[in-house]
C-alpha cells in the first residue's frame, strides 16, 4: 500500500506532483508539436447529453462495425428540418473528410471522444475562405464536444490569394463548442455570423486566427500563436468585422490564455466598428507591446472597440498600447462578462455564470 512520508513538506510536494500529473495531458499528434497543456475542466459529454435529451443516436466508427464509417454519412441520414435533437457519436480516429452541417439539418449534437482522439482533417488552400473550410456548420442549434477540426494544407506564399486554410466555418445561429480544437496556420476559425459559444477550446494559428462578424464568447479558451516563417509579418489573434453601431456583434474572451512560439497582435479591425474584448485573460510575451494593429485598415480608428479588462501576464502591460485601446471600467465590462451578451440563457445547455 502506498503511504506518504510523515514529513509535511515531502507530503505536500508529493501531492503537488501527483495533482500536476493527473490534470495534464500531452497533445498527441493533432498538431505534431507535443505541447503540454492543461486538461480542459469544462462541461463533460455525459452532462451535455443529459441536458440535450436526444431523441436518437447515430454512431460513427472509422475502424469499427457501426452503421457509419464517415461523419458526413451519419449527418446525411438526419431528417431534413429535424426538430428533435440527434446525437452523432464519433468514436476515436482521424477522419479525413470535409464535413458540413447543412442549413436543413438543425438540432445535431456532434459528440467526439476527446479533442486529441477524434479529429476531422482535410487539406485545402483556396482564395475563398468558405471553400477551404474543413468543417462547416450552417444549421442553427448545433453543439459539438470533444472534436478537433484541422486544415493541414501547406501554406503558400504570404499575402497571396491562394492562402486561406480555414479549419472551421461557423455560419449559423445558436452554435456551441465544448472542449474542441481548431488547427491551421492562416485563417483558422471563420466565426462568420450568429451567436456562438466556445468553452475550454484550443485554437491554433498564425494569421487572423479567429475572424468574421459573429457575436461570440470564448470562455476559458487557449489561443496558441505559431510562428509564420515565410516573411516578416506579424500575426493577429482576431480580425473582427463590424461596420456600424447597429450591428450587435463582437468577439469576447473571458479568462483563458494567449501564448505560443510566435508574436502577434490581439487584433486588427475589419470594418470601422470592429469589436473585440479580452477580459481577465492571461497574455504571454507572445503579444506585441502595442497590443493592437490597424494593418490594412483604411479610415479612422476612433470607433474601434478594441478593449482590455483586468488581463494579466507578461504581455498584459498597457503602457505601450496603441492610442485607440479602450481600458474598460467594471461598469463598462459588465455587459461582456455575462452570457447575456449572446442571449445564452435562452439557448445554451451549459455555460458559465458571471
Amino acid at each position: 500500500m502506498f503511504r506518504l512520508q510523515s514529513n509535511p513538506f515531502k507530503t505536500i510536494l508529493v501531492l503537488y506532483v501527483l495533482t500536476f500529473i493527473t490534470f495534464t495531458v500531452f497533445l498527441d499528434g493533432v498538431d505534431g508539436k507535443g505541447i503540454l497543456r492543461l486538461r480542459p475542466q469544462g462541461v463533460d459529454a455525459s452532462f451535455l447529453t443529459s441536458q440535450i435529451l436526444p431523441n436518437r443516436t447515430f454512431i460513427v466508427d472509422i475502424n469499427g462495425p457501426e452503421n457509419y464509417r464517415s461523419i458526413q454519412g451519419a449527418i446525411d441520414s438526419v431528417p431534413d428540418n429535424n426538430q428533435d435533437w440527434v446525437v452523432i457519436h464519433v468514436k476515436k480516429g482521424i477522419y479525413r473528410e470535409k464535413v458540413i452541417i447543412p442549413r436543413e439539418k438543425p438540432h445535431i449534437y456532434l459528440r467526439g471522444s476527446g479533442s486529441t482522439k477524434t479529429v476531422i482533417v482535410w487539406a485545402e488552400s483556396s482564395e475563398n475562405n468558405y471553400q477551404s473550410s474543413t468543417f462547416k456548420v450552417e444549421a442553427p442549434n448545433f453543439v459539438a464536444y470533444g472534436i478537433s477540426f484541422k486544415n493541414d494544407a501547406p501554406t503558400g506564399i504570404a499575402n497571396t490569394s491562394h492562402n486561406q486554410t480555414v479549419a472551421a466555418y461557423v455560419g449559423a445561429d445558436k452554435v456551441a463548442f465544448y472542449s474542441c480544437g481548431f488547427y491551421s496556420s492562416h485563417n483558422t476559425l471563420l466565426d462568420n455570423k450568429g451567436r456562438h459559444y466556445y468553452d475550454h477550446c484550443y485554437i491554433q494559428g498564425a494569421v487572423d486566427i479567429i475572424f468574421g462578424r459573429g457575436r461570440s464568447i470564448f470562455h476559458e479558451c487557449e489561443i496558441f500563436v505559431i510562428n509564420d516563417r515565410r516573411m516578416e509579418i506579424q500575426g493577429s489573434v482576431t480580425a473582427h468585422t463590424r461596420s456600424g453601431l447597429d450591428e450587435n456583434t463582437g468577439f469576447v474572451f473571458v479568462g483563458g490564455r494567449v501564448f505560443g512560439t510566435g508574436h502577434a497582435f490581439l487584433g486588427r479591425p475589419r470594418g470601422t466598428h470592429s469589436r473585440v474584448v479580452f477580459a481577465k485573460t492571461y497574455l504571454s510575451k507572445t503579444i506585441r507591446p502595442e497590443g493592437w494593429s490597424d494593418w490594412n485598415h483604411h479610415g479612422s480608428t476612433e470607433n474601434l472597440c478594441h478593449c482590455e479588462y483586468k488581463c494579466h501576464g507578461p504581455g498584459a502591460g498597457t503602457s505601450e498600447r496603441v492610442q485607440w485601446l479602450k481600458k474598460l471600467s467594471d461598469e463598462e465590462a459588465a455587459p461582456f462578462l455575462s452570457i447575456k451578451f449572446i442571449d445564452g440563457r435562452k439557448w445554451l445547455f451549459a455555460g458559465y455564470s458571471a
